[in-house]
């Protein structure tokens, strides 16, 4: 007995090493929660007009999984602005209360932004957050994805969620109807349409997204995104000419190997 119980304690052991990653990825998986845990720091009108909506409070209440908000993104959203084209009367407001600011007359809510609080409602895990800006099927369902994590993910964790989609080339609308170029902003707005990539960039660092304001970063953290970019920037840059002179070095390879082999043809042929 003795003997056995000795032959069978590694074993033990390895199995109680084995349980702590598990342990480990499964607390991973819950997302933290940065700012106002009630609000999803999503501008105090903006929300006032989601809760209030017939569409979140009876559509979308009937919507208890997180695939079947995905399912519900995927038919109904075809804009990332906060609110339907046409339903905001901002004439005759200055200031803060006007324009492109998000914070003075509402209109008509828009679907997506009931849907990006809807989501918010279910407490997302990381596996799910994954899955949205991920997902194959839509870039809508993508972009609500980086938008929720902008809203309410620390923003010291911001890099590490965008970095790997900087790249990507995947084409979405943001705004609705016709494209309004702000030439009186005091900031810089995203146009209609974008990249992924490029709407990761601009959430990253531009404040004013399409119609309401982003929660503020603050400067350090600010300043070290920027130099991030900066320096992502430039080892793009690097790697293009790396692959441009690699391919023009292969095309001059292939070109001379190709002339020689014509001309020794025409030599056999001559002689």
């Amino acid at each position: 007995m003795f003997l056995q119980s000795l032959l069978q304690q590694p074993r033990r052991i390895d199995e109680e090493k084995k349980s702590v990653p598990q342990k480990f990825e499964k607390k991973n998986n819950i997302l933290p929660l940065w700012g106002n845990e009630r609000t999803m720091n999503l501008n105090p009108l903006i929300l006032t007009n989601i809760q209030s909506s017939h569409y979140f409070k009876v559509n979308l209440y009937e919507l208890k999984t997180y695939h079947e908000v995905i399912d519900e993104i995927y038919y109904k959203v075809n804009h990332l602005e906060p609110w339907e084209k046409g339903s905001r009367k901002t004439a005759g407001q200055t200031g803060m209360c006007g324009g492109v600011r998000g914070v003075g007359a509402g209109g008509i809510v828009s679907t997506a932004y009931c849907l990006l609080y809807k989501l918010f409602t279910l407490k997302l895990t990381r596996k799910q957050i994954n899955g949205l800006i991920t997902h194959p099927d839509s870039p809508y369902i993508r972009g609500l994805g980086f938008m929720y994590i902008r809203y309410t993910q620390p923003p010291a964790d911001l890099w590490d969620w965008y970095e790997p989609y900087l790249e990507d080339a995947e084409v979405r609308k943001l705004r609705a109807g016709i494209v309004q170029y702000l030439e009186s902003a005091s900031c810089p707005v995203l146009l209609e349409l974008s990249k992924i990539g490029e709407h990761c960039e601009q959430i990253l660092t531009i404040l004013e997204m399409v119609s309401t304001l982003m929660i503020e970063i603050c400067v350090h953290l600010q300043v070290q995104l920027h130099s991030n970019l900066l320096q992502k920037s430039t080892d793009v840059m690097s790697l293009r000419g790396q692959l441009q002179n690699y391919h023009e070095n292969c095309v001059t390879k292939v070109a001379s190997a190709f002339v020689d082999k014509c001309f020794h043809i025409t030599q056999n042929v001559n002689g």
